[in-house]
């Protein structure tokens, strides 16, 4: 695949912060990227860089082999569509009157088919005429993307745009993302859920501005070089606490499970049952797990102080 989008260095502070610190990665066309972290990581940022809306300070942006400049903003802007964090349409017009007050916008002049296709496409066809203030979480975010589709964009950029969303309508927002990479759409998202980057095809963590790993999502997780042994037990809590203060090891409790990041199932496992026996608490079941990305991203920060 060739390479669609390049950053190099890229630098860009608010005051004394520095929100993109050295930033540097590419993007090949037709894949699914994501750039995943916490708040204040700089994911933002960089998106609205990348869509010519934030002026950096330096480095290097080039979309389509064409430079992020004041001459080549608009000519990149032509082939790209964003969907912001924010839901930013209109809420006193219809979700027909939305999707063609993008059309014009975008200087799309027979819009009709292609606004039915997407409506088709996002299951929203049923509601054309609803006002989008009328609209559930989920219906506001499809109809931001079909907004953001209508000029046919070769690059799309989602900003975290299944946060505050149902789990249904998140599920469906992926089934749609999912038809959108057959057609041959790069997109380009955001997203502080680490569950959501493993389906994408190359992940960038990004902390501080900078990124601290960078790879597909197996690679990542195999990067570390670490275990995770996920035990069941009576007292998940007490046990969590227990393993933070009496070992290294890193732990995280998922409901009745505790997930621990170890060097080495067989050897480590001993040293943690033995640990807890004498704490009076009994290990119902215990099997051995690859890491996730969060317990990559949790080990990596950590690593770096």
């Amino acid at each position: 695949m060739n390479r669609i989008i390049s950053i190099e260095n890229l630098h860009k502070s608010y005051g004394q912060i520095k929100a993109v610190n050295g930033l540097s990665l590419s993007v090949k066309s037709g894949e699914l990227f994501g750039l995943v972290g916490p708040d204040g990581a700089g994911k933002t940022t960089t998106i609205r860089i990348l869509c010519g809306l934030l002026e950096f300070e330096s480095g290097q942006v080039e979309l389509f082999n064409k430079k992020m400049t004041n001459a080549g903003r608009k000519e990149i802007q032509k082939s790209i569509g964003y969907l912001s964090q924010r839901f930013s349409l209109y809420g006193d017009l219809s979700i027909d009157e939305n999707i063609e007050f993008f059309a014009e916008i975008h200087n799309v002049r027979d819009f009709k088919s292609r606004r039915d296709e997407l409506l088709r496409f996002t299951r929203l066809i049923n509601f054309r005429d609803r006002l989008a203030d009328k609209l559930s979480g989920g219906m506001k975010q499809k109809l931001a993307l079909a907004c953001s589709l209508i000029h046919k964009p070769k690059i799309l950029f989602l900003d975290e745009p299944t946060t505050g969303v149902d789990p249904v309508s998140r599920r469906d927002f992926w089934k749609i993302l999912s038809s959108l990479l057959k057609e041959g759409i790069t997109i380009v998202m955001t997203t502080p859920y680490l569950d959501e980057a493993e389906r994408c095809n190359t992940v960038a963590m990004m902390n501080r501005g900078g990124i601290i790993a960078i790879d597909k999502p197996e690679k990542i997780k195999k990067s570390i070089g670490k275990e995770v042994v996920e035990i069941v037990c009576e007292d998940v809590k007490k046990a969590n606490n227990i393993i933070r203060l009496k070992t290294e090891f890193d732990s995280q409790m998922f409901g009745d499970r505790l997930d621990i990041v170890v060097d080495s199932f067989e050897k480590d496992l001993t040293v943690i049952e033995k640990l807890l026996n004498e704490n009076g608490i009994r290990i119902a079941a215990k099997r051995s797990l690859m890491p996730s990305l969060e317990n990559v991203f949790i080990y990596k920060i950590k690593e770096a102080g």
